[in-house]
């Protein structure tokens, strides 16, 4: 059996930037454990399969560990695929899911805007571990959605944080997010998930579904401009509708392939 398989980086326009993720159109799914040794023998942080299901598509995502509830970038890599290389000729795709719902992805311009539910972050206790797993700085905030959510004083501590990979999977979670507000643009964050074999996600759409409503709420406004500020870097231009969260960024092409099964 052959699969076509390609590879794109997510909110970024230069290659090597943002955050790659794998994708195979199927025409119908494959077992399940296969699409995750599939999963694991890419080795990215999330690999997006998808199947043609009337007007829109059938999509899951795996890490290379187990399959998860919702991926951002790997859904905008899913959709330029789509518009750039398989000649999908409308403006907007239906991404149905399993856990999430519809998710809409729009293009405008080189841009591709996503509409995704908001799920604000409401204050949890800190867990045994965390603090000292993320290089002992004490945040202002703690917070948990689906992911710890840590709120730091400056953007210098987002961009100089040394985790502990192998403490940080210990803890009882998918992943941690950390942010605190930007110099020059709203906000900055990064986000970590070793125990889901994702030790750095470079620039993540799920986390942004906490960061959105909560960077919203602290700085009054709807509309926002966000870094994730890990080495490869992703810039998302983001807006907070009611209970729903809107992403918008770029993605390139970077590998067209098949794979043999």
């Amino acid at each position: 059996m052959t699969i076509p398989i390609y590879q794109a980086d997510a909110f970024t326009n230069k290659l090597f930037g943002g955050n790659p993720a794998a994708i195979c159109p199927l025409e119908e799914w494959l077992p399940d454990n296969v699409m995750q040794k599939i999963a694991l023998e890419n080795n990215l942080a999330e690999t997006a399969f998808f199947v043609k299901n009337g007007n829109g598509y059938l999509l899951r995502w795996f890490t290379p560990e187990l399959e998860i509830d919702l991926c951002g970038h790997a859904t905008l890599a899913t959709a330029h695929i789509l518009f750039t290389e398989l000649g999908y000729a409308g403006d907007a795709i239906n991404f149905d899911t399993v856990k999430t719902g519809t998710l809409i992805v729009t293009r405008d311009g080189e841009k591709y805007s996503m509409n995704f539910p908001s799920r604000p972050p409401f204050a949890a206790d800190i867990p045994e571990g965390l603090i000292n797993a993320l290089g002992g700085n004490q945040p202002k905030e703690v917070l948990r959605s689906r992911d710890y959510f840590l709120v730091y004083e400056t953007e210098d501590e987002i961009t100089n944080m040394i985790p502990d990979h192998a403490l940080l999977a210990k803890i009882d979670t998918l992943g941690v997010i950390v942010t605190a507000q930007g110099k020059d643009i709203d906000f900055v964050s990064r986000f970590f998930a070793p125990a889901a074999g994702v030790p750095e996600d470079p620039v993540t759409g799920s986390a942004h579904c906490n960061l959105i409503p909560y960077w919203a709420n602290k700085l009054g406004k709807n509309s926002l401009h966000a870094y994730q500020v890990s080495s490869r870097k992703g810039e998302l231009w983001c807006e907070l509708k009611g209970d729903r969260v809107i992403m918008a960024g770029k993605a390139v092409t970077y590998l067209r392939g098949s794979i043999e099964i």
